[in-house]
């Protein structure tokens, strides 16, 4: 079977990037970091789709939990692949410069720049053989426009998207291809903490952006329809910032 592999996947975006793969017949495997109750309940909302959904439990940080997860799973599955791969997961720790502190930008970037890697590397050598492989990276408006606050954060995400459009070239010829979704202000535990009312305003569609449209967005760039778009960011940002 072809898997699709959702880091970051118990809620929110993640959550929502499930449910729309298993509704296109993908089986899921769902990461998580901590939060398994809520991995859970995405579990069980993508099988009643009508595929198997499995939870992957590591820290897209730390390089030995990917490698020893990803192997178990492989081994497991020695007859299917991983076929689509969202690197979705991802923390925010805003701070203005001045008052940053180390491990504020080290988590960051550990955990958004690093975990894409760690979590790539390792998907992708399946991805060659197979000849066939959708990679999609959540990035951010942060990454494209930056925004103050997330000097952290805008790095790891403009990181990605260098990442994305290299990486993109590298492995075309194997029709994978490799693309960014860059959401603006979704409606998500991230985002919660922010003055909704006075960012609307900024927003000319008038209102944040939901899981489920980004997900919409996420599945189409997954699907055969999409096999000539490759090394691209796709904004969703209700224009924002185009």
């Amino acid at each position: 079977m072809k898997y699709a592999l959702v880091t970051g996947g118990s809620r929110g975006i993640g959550r929502a990037v499930c449910l729309r793969l298993a509704e296109m017949g993908y089986p899921v495997a769902i990461n998580y970091a901590s939060n398994r109750e809520a991995a859970e309940e995405t579990r069980q909302q993508a099988e009643a789709k009508g595929v198997k959904a499995e939870l992957l439990p590591f820290d897209v940080a730390s390089p030995e939990e990917v490698e020893q997860s990803l192997t178990e799973w492989y081994a497991a599955h020695p007859h299917d692949t991983i076929a689509v791969l969202v690197n979705n997961a991802g923390i925010r720790q805003d701070s203005v410069m001045i008052f940053m502190q180390d491990k504020q930008w080290s988590d960051v970037i550990n955990t958004n720049l690093n975990g894409f890697f760690y979590v790539t590397r390792k998907v992708l050598k399946g991805m060659l053989t197979e000849r066939f492989g959708r990679i999609i990276n959540m990035v951010s408006l942060s990454g494209l426009k930056g925004l103050p606050g997330q000097t952290n954060y805008s790095a790891t995400k403009a990181a990605i998207i260098g990442a994305t459009k290299a990486l993109a070239q590298e492995v075309g010829a194997r029709k994978i291809t490799v693309n960014a979704v860059a959401p603006g202000f979704i409606a998500t535990d991230m985002t919660k903490d922010l003055d909704e009312k006075s960012l609307k305003s900024m927003i000319p569609a008038g209102r944040f952006g939901t899981p489920e449209e980004v997900a919409a967005l996420v599945g189409f760039l997954a699907s055969e329809q999409a096999a000539y778009i490759n090394g691209e960011v796709v904004s969703i940002n209700g224009g924002l910032y185009t």
